[in-house]
């Protein structure tokens, strides 16, 4: 009787077609080295092909009905011709390029959650889906952390000031110019994932009074647990973001929000824009509420030429490379490798939808 395919001797398994989509960032050579090292000690020898996106040279955005991803439905419709597994960041899985596909099984996505994946279309033709939670926790939190220490201690504007101007600004020096320290200060997380009980930790260790904000977490956290958002905001003289963008939290800090922190706090944001109202945190810069802020996500990718954010205040702006590190290219490429073994040994998927 033959054995169901699951249990066949791998040495009998045809070869994997599998399609690298890779970018600038998550390399196609990095996927395939990661590959060779998870397929060779099965003794399996994947077919590849490779298309390289564009990102991110040019931003992601949406594309037909799913989120961040290239604009390249008919370069990836084209490439999986008759491919099983397609390891991807930014390619861009909609009804369309699905439909086009009926060879594909598996989609990689070397990121934190697929949203670049239509996942019912998916469910509904039997191709599975797994990403790469926690690949760049580290990288997120060590930069979240970087960008309160300079919007705390205004390094931005000092260096600008002696390098660019040429100057030797003392007024930096003076009481009113002179920035905050994190030791003893009240800083409010408000998401307590993989990025923010890092960051929680780290600050801890500098001496922050931290306070954490998040219903959906149980258990213990690093410093104390806020029972209400409002309490949280009217606490934490810095305030950081670490929540995930849904149809919820969408605009969870308005002017109502900041409107309750101490006036002269600080508030940094490097998860996603839309957490944020844009307009209000320009108001409550141009006001005073807010001393500082920092951003690195924002509600439009790249923000439009004529936004108001290039014109406010005390804003320090990062074009959204918070999770851009060599180690989380790595790790992504590792991550989904592995996931490609465990599928072709017939295991169940780590990180699946």
């Amino acid at each position: 009787m033959t054995r169901p395919e699951s249990t066949r001797p791998e040495s009998s398994r045809p070869a994997t077609r599998i399609l690298l989509a890779g970018d600038h960032f998550v390399r196609n050579s990095l996927l395939a080295d990661a590959l060779h090292r998870a397929l060779d000690p099965l003794g399996t020898e994947p077919q590849l092909g490779e298309l390289t996106l564009p990102w991110p040279l040019e931003p992601f955005g949406k594309v037909a009905e799913v989120d961040e991803a290239s604009d390249a439905e008919d370069a990836l419709i084209a490439a999986l011709d008759g491919v099983e597994v397609c390891v991807t960041q930014m390619g861009p899985f909609t009804e369309r390029v699905l439909a086009a596909a009926p060879d594909l099984r598996l989609i990689v996505v070397c990121r934190g959650g697929p949203v670049n994946v239509n996942a019912a279309a998916a469910r509904a033709r039997g191709v599975r889906v797994c990403f790469a939670p926690g690949r760049n926790a580290a990288a997120t939190a060590e930069f979240t952390v970087g960008l309160i220490l300079s919007a705390l201690r205004r390094i931005p504007d000092a260096h600008r000031s002696l390098a660019s101007d040429g100057r030797w600004d003392a007024s930096h020096y003076t009481y009113e110019n002179c920035g905050l320290e994190l030791e003893d200060t009240p800083v409010g997380l408000i998401g307590y994932g993989a990025v923010g009980s890092r960051v929680a930790r780290v600050l801890s260790a500098f001496g922050a009074e931290v306070e954490v904000y998040d219903p959906y977490v149980r258990g213990d956290v690093h410093g104390m647990r806020a029972g209400s958002l409002e309490t949280l905001l009217s606490r934490s003289r810095v305030l950081t973001l670490h929540a995930r963008l849904t149809p919820e939290s969408r605009h969870l800090i308005g002017a109502r929000e900041l409107a309750l922190l101490p006036r002269g706090a600080v508030l940094v944001n490097a998860a996603r824009g839309g957490l944020l109202d844009t307009e209000a945190l320009c108001d409550a810069l141009d006001s005073g509420q807010l001393r500082a802020a920092a951003l690195d996500t924002y509600e439009q990718e790249p923000p439009s030429p004529g936004s108001r954010l290039f014109r406010t205040r005390h804003l320090l702006m990062t074009p959204h490379v918070a999770g851009a590190s060599r180690a989380v290219a790595e790790k992504a490429a590792r991550i989904a490798a592995a996931e490609v073994a465990r599928y072709v040994r017939g295991e169940p998927l780590a990180h699946a939808l």
